[in-house]
């Protein structure tokens, strides 16, 4: 038995449908499909009457549902005494960051938001960026900080959430130089000799952002991928050993990039090959918390933390000045 089961069964029980769930689940239809299959197994009954239109539950069903609720809520409920034996936690800001976020952007980000907002304290959570998410879902962190790019836009439901501009990203090729401070590789490369490449990892979010740059270079691009890793840092680093060239944020190389250890992996003139991503925060809108407390299988706290709410009251004063 897992929670997140339970979680999917209420939503499957308030939309009385699987693919809206499984989009409100972040999750796709199959993977959700499985895991009511999986609740149901675990329960050794059928939960849900499939002969029917709108999806409705079984008189089992019907009797999980008002456990599940309870449940979810009893948990919720722990979590939250759980928290209150820490009053100075209520201070603390609970960021859920992607790796090369919390390794590039956010320590000088938080440090400008020190010298102009205040003090502030902050706990960082980074994981991969889909985890990143869910933690926002599952109102386990106060606030979701990601790139954003139109190629690969978050499904987040625009009634229950909200973001707010952080900035701006660039990422782009970069190669170790040679002793004349030329790229060791410079694309666009020849079919015949592809140029080394330093991927990002199958599934990771600036993997599928260079994915989409490439297609719309314009020109053949020809790369051998000889290495692969979920973070911009661990690919910043084989290309200082001039391992290859690497898509890489200026965040990430701006020591670099000024000590000219990386160059520019882009001839003059050849158009495509960067791409500006936006950097955003998000979060749960107040009356979207209560509305999901009330219905009683989520148990976040019924307003956000004082230090949260002013610090987005800021971001927001912030951005509309820009």
């Amino acid at each position: 038995m897992e929670t997140k089961w339970l979680e999917d069964f209420v939503s499957l029980a308030e939309t009385h449908s699987f693919s809206r769930s499984a989009q409100l689940r972040h999750v796709t239809q199959p993977a959700f499909s499985r895991r009511i299959q999986a609740l149901e197994a675990w329960a050794g009954t059928d939960l849900v009457d499939r002969s029917a239109y709108p999806t409705r539950l079984t008189p089992a069903g019907e009797t999980l549902y008002g456990q599940a609720l309870e449940m979810l809520q009893a948990l919720q409920n722990t979590r939250a005494m759980l928290r209150s034996h820490t009053a100075a936690g209520q201070d603390v800001i609970e960021f859920a960051v992607p790796h090369t976020l919390a390794f590039t952007f956010f320590p000088a980000w938080l440090s400008g938001l020190r010298d102009k907002f205040g003090p502030i304290k902050s706990r960082l959570i980074a994981l991969n960026v889909h985890d990143a998410v869910v933690r926002l879902i599952e109102g386990s962190c106060d606030l979701l900080i990601a790139y954003h790019h139109p190629s690969q836009p978050f499904q987040l439901d625009a009634d229950r959430y909200e973001m707010v501009s952080l900035g701006e990203e660039v990422i782009a090729p970069f190669s170790r130089p040679d002793a004349q401070g030329q790229p060791l590789f410079q694309l666009p490369g020849h079919a015949g000799q592809p140029l080394p490449y330093l991927g990002y990892a199958p599934g990771a979010y600036l993997g599928q952002v260079v994915d989409f740059m490439l297609k719309q270079a314009g020109v053949p691009i020809h790369l051998d991928r000889v290495y692969e890793t979920d973070m911009a840092e661990g690919l910043k680093a084989m290309a200082l050993e001039g391992h290859g060239l690497a898509f890489l944020p200026y965040s990430a190389i701006k020591n670099e990039w000024c000590n000219k250890k990386l160059v520019s992996a882009a001839p003059p003139g050849l158009k495509g090959l960067q791409i500006t991503m936006d950097i955003r925060a998000y979060r749960e809108k107040p009356a979207a918390r209560d509305a999901h407390k009330a219905g009683a299988h989520r148990g976040a706290a019924a307003s956000p933390k004082r230090t949260a709410q002013a610090l987005w009251d800021y971001l927001q004063t912030q951005s509309a000045g820009k």
